[in-house]
């Protein structure tokens, strides 16, 4: 049986807290696509021991969720049980070590960092144009134009459910296209990674033609969380991380006629059809269910059976 906070004395429980413990927090204003229903419990932690202490003072068998900046998550109308994690300020360091590493907080931005890196000579410009938090982008392996966050990757902070403290290696993280082997549950607070050196300008001049080129093939000022679906299983040269896929996803759509289809607010978006798209009225019910049809169509008409790329979490609405 799941404790419930309305049955979990949370501030007899849990006093002693640095960081900010609200009950019943909305999330809709959290996440990227503006839906989704509450937290039963919203946890902002001020730093790791902050955390660490949170999560062991929990009841055992209450869930916790980790989530940043939420862009590539869909929080479903009813809201998350349990506890929900979010870093902040604490989380959002940047430095240069003396080995000529990167070791960065969870909650710093992948944009930020790649700019960061570029002005100090290393090379992150694949993260410039990835959205979130670099905690999500290594959950996810994030990567994009050949380059992921596993080929840079030395280590991670993470802290467990049962408020432990562990250094993850890469070989912990089994990193696979677009995912990890990683525990829901398991909250990563800092990462070291080992990008290559470069001229600062020459960075910055692929980050900006980067960002020309997504502006050019993706709706960047629409609501959306990016790729919809992954890309269908493809051939690899090596069959390693970052394996190239020959069948794109915004292919099989719009070949099922499905570019600019519409539910609701949500919308698969007219410019990339694997983008889907709150047009302002959605819910995370439009959202889900309008990615369900889009799925049932193609493989009515392709037999591919599209594999959702963005995570939906919490319940639905009564």
């Amino acid at each position: 049986m799941v404790v419930e906070v309305a049955t979990f004395d949370w501030k007899g429980g849990l006093s002693g807290l640095k960081g900010v413990l609200t009950p019943n927090r909305p999330l809709a204003d959290l996440s990227w696509l503006r839906v989704g229903g509450a937290a039963e419990l919203l946890f902002q932690p001020a730093d790791v021991a902050d955390l660490a202490a949170f999560l062991k003072s929990l009841p055992e068998n209450m869930p916790v969720m980790p989530i940043g900046v939420c862009s590539n998550l869909i929080i479903r109308d009813g809201g998350i049980d349990g506890a929900v994690i979010r870093l902040g300020r604490g989380f959002n360091h940047f430095a240069v070590t003396s080995g000529g590493q990167i070791r960065v907080g969870a909650a710093a931005l992948d944009a930020q960092v790649a700019r960061q890196a570029a002005a100090a000579g290393y090379d992150l410009a694949f993260l410039r144009t990835i959205p979130g938090a670099v905690g999500g982008a290594i959950r996810m392996n994030a990567g994009c134009y050949g380059s992921y966050l596993a080929d840079v990757f030395v280590s991670a902070t993470a802290v467990q459910r049962d408020g432990s403290i562990v250094t993850l290696k890469p070989d912990d993280m089994e990193f696979a296209y677009r995912q990890t082997a990683l525990p829901d549950d398991l909250v990563i607070v800092e990462a070291v990674l080992a990008p290559p050196r470069a001229d600062p300008g020459v960075i910055e001049a692929r980050m900006q033609q980067a960002l020309e080129k997504r502006a050019a093939s993706q709706p960047v000022r629409e609501r959306s969380c990016g790729s919809t679906f992954r890309n269908p299983s493809g051939h690899s040269s090596t069959g390693e991380v970052g394996e190239v896929h020959d069948l794109k996803a915004w292919k099989v759509i719009d070949d099922a006629g499905l570019r600019g289809a519409r539910l609701g607010g949500a919308q698969m978006s007219e410019m990339h059809p694997n983008f889907l798209i709150n047009t302002g009225t959605a819910s995370a019910a439009d959202l889900e269910e309008l990615g369900e049809m889009v799925r049932k169509k193609v493989f009515q008409h392709s037999g591919i059976s599209l594999e959702w790329e963005i995570r939906r979490v919490g319940k639905p609405a009564p």
